[in-house]
C-alpha cells in the first residue's frame, strides 16, 4: 500500500476492525517514511454488475467514482468518511441482489440517494441537485416538498 502523502510503501496497519454493516476492513495505517496517517477500506473484490450510462456505453460499476460524488455532496457536513463508504456499500450491495449483470445508470443514483437522505438531508439535495441536473429553483423545490410534507406531518 503506497502512501498517498509521500508514495513510499512502507507503512503498518494500527488499527483493524470491521465497517459498520460488517462488508468490509477499515484499516489505519502509518507511513513508516514520513509517519502520517491514513485510512484504507478492505472488500470483497468489486461488483461484477456493468453500469449502462445515459448515452448507451456500459462500464464496470466504479466505486470510486461514486464516493467522490458523496465526498462533494458532504462537504463541510457532520458526515464522517466512515458513513460516506456505508452509504457507498449499502448501494452496492442492494445493486449485486436487485440486478445480475447490468443496470442502468439512473438505478444507482436512486439507490446512492436512497441511502444518502436517511443519512443527511443537506447532502441528499445536493447529490440529487447534481444528479437529477436541476435546471433552476423549482427543481429544488419539487424535490424538497416531500421531505417537508414528511416533517410536518412527524410533527
Amino acid at each position: 500500500m503506497k502512501c498517498p502523502f509521500c508514495q513510499s510503501d512502507n507503512d503498518r496497519v494500527i488499527d483493524s476492525r470491521a465497517s459498520e454493516d460488517g462488508s468490509a476492513i477499515r484499516r489505519r495505517r502509518q507511513c513508516l517514511a514520513c509517519k502520517r496517517r491514513y485510512t484504507t477500506y478492505e472488500r470483497i473484490e468489486g461488483t461484477s454488475v456493468k453500469i449502462i450510462k445515459k448515452d448507451g456505453t456500459r462500464e464496470p460499476f466504479d466505486h470510486g467514482k461514486i464516493k467522490r460524488g458523496l465526498e462533494k455532496a458532504c462537504w463541510k457536513r457532520p458526515i464522517t468518511d466512515a458513513q460516506i463508504e456505508a452509504v457507498i456499500v449499502s448501494a452496492e450491495n442492494d445493486l449485486e441482489t436487485n440486478f445480475e449483470s447490468e443496470a442502468a445508470s439512473h438505478h444507482v443514483g436512486e439507490l446512492v440517494m436512497q441511502h444518502l437522505r436517511e443519512l443527511d438531508q443537506v447532502a441528499y439535495v445536493r447529490f440529487a441537485s447534481v444528479y437529477r441536473e436541476f435546471k433552476d429553483v423549482h427543481d429544488f423545490v419539487n424535490e424538497l416538498e416531500p421531505m417537508l410534507d414528511r416533517a410536518r406531518h412527524d410533527q
